[in-house]
């Protein structure tokens, strides 16, 4: 197939594969048993928009005998759109919510043990989304029924690609500590400390950050490079 097949397919989804994709590309290919979203040449393009660990089976299967750029979108400017439960626009308004390239540590923690396969390269496509909500009666009462209906790609900010583990230490503060805690981390790169444990989570299963010991009630972290990333 060299046409870009959207059946079935949520608008994030179907828009990232329109702004990567080229027309010598196929899409929606049938290799090994899965279906890849995007075959450049010999090397395989899959987007995942969440959920890394669904794709565990997949990327180790795939990863045996090809290359893979995984892209993950972080939409660092969102606006929430409200509808009817027909689609007829409501309310838009600009969420505060920023992503930022860190936020990929949410997803890379379901498969720290593939980072390090030669065959894989990690995309963080930082963009701009409409995250749009139904008034249809399907979602919980905590949301008085309003339901996610979609994600809308508007732009792609930025891509950041990582091709080994390593690389993902671009993404640390220079300044950060040796050793150095989560609490340190969180502050230096105002993030919540539950993201600052999923890097480091990762990272130590990578082996390029271990932990060295305690500080009180805090584990101590050491990046395992010779010289500042």
């Amino acid at each position: 197939m060299n046409e870009i097949g959207t059946l079935a397919e949520k608008s994030l989804h179907a828009g990232i594969k329109a702004w990567y994709g080229r027309s010598t590309d196929q899409f929606e290919v049938q290799l090994d048993g899965f279906i890849i979203d995007i075959v450049r040449g010999e090397q395989l393009i899959e987007i995942q928009t969440r959920h890394f660990g669904a794709m565990k089976r997949k990327l180790s299967r795939l990863l045996e005998h090809h290359p893979v750029l995984l892209l993950h979108p972080i939409a660092q400017e969102k606006w929430i759109v409200r509808e009817t439960a027909v689609g007829q626009l409501i309310s838009r308004r600009k969420s505060p919510k920023k992503g930022q390239a860190l936020d990929l540590f949410s997803e890379l923690m379901r498969i720290p043990h593939l980072l390090p396969h030669p065959n894989l390269v990690v995309g963080a496509l930082l963009t701009r989304q409409e995250e749009v909500w139904r008034d249809d009666g399907q979602g919980s009462w905590r949301r008085k029924g309003w339901s996610l209906h979609d994600h809308r790609l508007l732009e792609v900010i930025g891509l950041h690609t990582f091709a080994t583990p390593a690389d993902l230490l671009k993404l640390l503060p220079t300044d950060l500590p040796q050793p150095f805690t989560n609490k340190q981390l969180a502050r230096l790169t105002k993030i919540p400390p539950h993201l600052a444990q999923r890097i480091t989570y990762t990272l130590t299963r990578c082996d390029v950050v271990e932990q060295v010991g305690k500080e009180a009630r805090s584990n101590l972290y050491q990046v395992l490079v010779s010289e500042k990333w």
